[in-house]
Formats: structure tokens, sequence, C-alpha cells
């Protein structure tokens, strides 16, 4: 920090993120003029107009996909049941303490299509399953990746919501 201190104040390092990201205030004085006033933007995410609208179809996608799986009767239980249908094991299994590798398998998917099919946080679902939030993270993506290698999905997919959100 000291060696920064030395270059005193700096105009390119000024501005808010959204100022910079088009260039100065020049280019949002230019924007102005063409009668383009109006961007996009989302104080918790950092980049131009169109990344920021592209991020907010692609939560808006999420969270309609999550209502339409709740409505068509989807929740942990549900969840639960699919899984125990792929790995041909009792639903309690699931939720049973164990490293057996069967086992971690069964929970990293069901763990996966808890967290990002429902929506599911990790702290109420490391609760339930008696793991922690980091523990359930980890299976999330051991969940992920198990699940686009072998093509496993939660139900047939929904017309008018794709998964390209879940298995890129």
């Amino acid at each position: 920090m000291e060696a920064g201190v030395e270059q005193g104040r700096r105009e390119d390092l000024t501005g808010g993120g959204l100022i910079r990201s088009l260039g100065g205030w020049s280019a949002v004085k230019r924007l102005r003029s063409k009668r383009r006033d109006h961007l996009k933007s989302d104080e918790r995410i950092l980049g131009d107009s169109e990344f920021v609208e592209a991020i907010l179809l692609q939560a808006e996608e999420k969270l309609t996909r999550q209502s339409e799986l709740r409505r068509r009767g989807y929740d942990l239980d549900r969840v639960a049941e699919r899984v125990s249908e792929i790995f041909d094991i009792d639903r309690k299994e699931i939720f049973a303490g164990s490293r057996r590798e069967w086992r971690v398998q069964a929970k990293s998917l069901f763990c996966f299509w808890a967290v990002r099919e429902l929506g599911v946080s990790l702290t109420d679902l490391a609760g339930r399953l008696g793991m922690s939030p980091a523990g359930v993270g980890y299976a999330v993506q051991r969940g992920e990746v198990m699940a686009r290698e072998r093509r496993y999905q939660l139900y047939p997919p929904l017309a008018g919501y794709p998964m390209s959100h879940l298995l890129s």
C-alpha cells in the first residue's frame, strides 16, 4: 500500500464500477447525448450492461424453474425418492452417516439436486443431514459431476425450462 500512496490520486481508478466499465464520465455523457441513458445494472454484479442482464435472466430462469418444480410437488422427500430409485436403495440410506462409496454417491446426488434444483441452502441441508455446510458444498460438486457424466435427471425436462444453468 505504501507504494500506491506515492502514486497519488489516479483518475483511472476513481468513479463507480459502472462508470469505469463504460470508459469514464465522457463515455457516460456520450451515451446520454444519444438518449441511451438507461443501463441494466445491479450493484452486486460487476460488469457491463449486457453481462448484468444475462446474469439476472439466468437467475430469474432458475427461480421460475424452482417454482415450477415445487408446483409439481418436488420437495426433499421426492428428491430422496428419486435418488433411492437410481441407486436401488432405501431412502433412509441417503440420510445415514457412512463413508461407503455408494452412500456417498447417493448423498452427493441428493445434495446436488436439493441445492441446485430446489434452492435449499447449504446450511439447511447440512442440519438435516448431520453434515457441515462445507461438506454439503463438496457433496453438491461431486453430485454435479456425477449427474453430468451419468446423465442423471431429477425429472423429465420441463417444457420451457432448459437445464443449461444446472449442468454447464
